[in-house]
């Protein structure tokens, strides 16, 4: 008798039939992870960022990608005119400016 008990301890059960979506869930989780913490706030970033570079006007102080600060003078459809000193100006590309900066803010820098 004692034969017949290893046998029966060794046979498996049947296989669960779920097994087979388990890497197809975790695969629509993963995207989801991506899309919601990558993809998502990247899209909301872009898009207020084209929402404030619409809205530039002259008088506007300024941050540019390369830290300069300056003053809004004129804005055309791709460029930029930036008083960053009296009577220094330079031209940028619209989508250099990354932010607004509240006014006031070039006379105590």
């Amino acid at each position: 008798m004692n034969a017949l008990i290893p046998a029966a301890w060794a046979q498996a059960g049947a296989p669960a039939a779920s097994s087979q979506f388990a890497p197809l869930l975790m695969m629509v989780a993963l995207l989801a992870v991506f899309y919601f913490l990558l993809i998502r706030p990247q899209q909301k970033k872009a898009k207020d960022h084209q929402a404030m570079v619409a809205k530039l006007s002259a008088g506007d102080e300024v941050v540019t990608s390369g830290g300069i600060l300056g003053r809004v003078t004129d804005v055309g459809d791709t460029f930029v005119t930036l008083e960053i000193a009296d009577g220094v100006r330079i031209k940028v590309q619209k989508v250099q400016v990354t932010s607004l900066m509240p006014k006031g803010t070039l006379k105590h820098a």
